[in-house]
């Protein structure tokens, strides 16, 4: 199971990379293990400010459809356009090409609620 420890998780199984003001999010490795080929990448938020665990879109595999859930309130400010073609990233590489939004974070308070790679791990049973 690929877990790295420079990234911070959610319990909804989205990871977080902080870039100064910006969190990168995606689904986890176990996420897309779980929810096996995934088909359908849709984000119909960008451009829009959220709060923390809102829905910001869906993954759809071929057996589910999942909600995605902001890890940090703010502003969705880039959405990872080749998912629409090539969804399947998201099963190929999670935590690189496989990334889904870039969010302006507008509490980082809400950082310091976000799991370490060893506490997703015991979350997860790893």
């Amino acid at each position: 199971m690929n877990i790295p420890a420079d990234l911070k998780y959610t319990k909804d199984h989205e990871w977080v990379k902080i870039e100064g003001d910006t969190a990168i999010v995606g689904i986890t490795d176990f996420a897309q293990k779980e929810l096996g080929d995934i088909v359908y990448v849709e984000v119909e938020t960008l451009d829009q400010t959220l709060d923390k665990d809102e829905v910001f879109g869906t993954v759809e595999a071929v057996k589910t459809v999942s909600d995605l859930f902001l890890p940090l309130s703010g502003e969705i400010v880039e959405f990872n356009e080749a998912l629409e073609t090539n969804p399947e990233l998201v099963n190929s590489d999670a935590y690189g090409e496989g990334w889904m939004v870039k969010v302006k974070i507008s509490n980082e308070a809400e950082i310091s609620e976000l799991l370490d790679s060893e506490q997703y791990k015991e979350l997860i049973g790893a």
